[in-house]
């Protein structure tokens, strides 16, 4: 199986893909000479690690039959000084809010999605740290900052 993707430039900075049947935009700001139509290419990788973690988390919370009541992911990408600007390491942040009994099931919702299932997460730790962290009703119930590896 492959994924395939087709990119077609539109003039000054803009490039459109088509995913799967889906137009993304992509630009660059007004002062390096795009018309700032759409994000730029580079925080697309954190996109797409945020959504195949996400979608990991979800499924595997809805095959344990647990429910939380909101769910969210910030990630951060920690960019290198110099040329090519390139991420060095990056930090997630899950945040659910739900019934205490739930949340264990988060946890281990995430750690899975870490440790197994995330094609995204498991191609960058390869080259740089990927480390994170789950809040649970507003309490850090499990950071892993301390024992990542590059």
């Amino acid at each position: 199986m492959n994924h395939s993707i087709e990119t077609q430039w539109m003039g000054k900075m803009q490039f459109n893909c088509l995913v799967n049947g889906h137009t993304i935009i992509m630009d660059a700001p007004e002062r390096v000479g795009g018309e700032d139509n759409g994000p730029i290419p580079k925080p697309f990788v954190l996109t797409a690690l945020s959504g195949c973690t996400g979608m990991d988390v979800t499924s595997l919370l809805r095959k344990a039959g647990k429910e939380v009541s909101s769910f969210d992911i910030q990630v951060t990408g920690e960019l290198s000084k110099g040329a090519p600007m390139e991420y060095t390491a990056v930090h997630l942040v899950y945040n659910f809010k739900g019934k205490e009994e739930d949340q264990a099931a988060a946890l281990a919702a995430v750690t899975d999605s870490q440790e197994k299932y995330c094609g995204v997460s498991s191609m960058l730790k390869k080259i740089i740290p990927v480390t994170w962290d789950v809040v649970y009703n507003d309490a850090i119930i499990f950071s892993n900052k301390t024992n990542a590896a590059a």
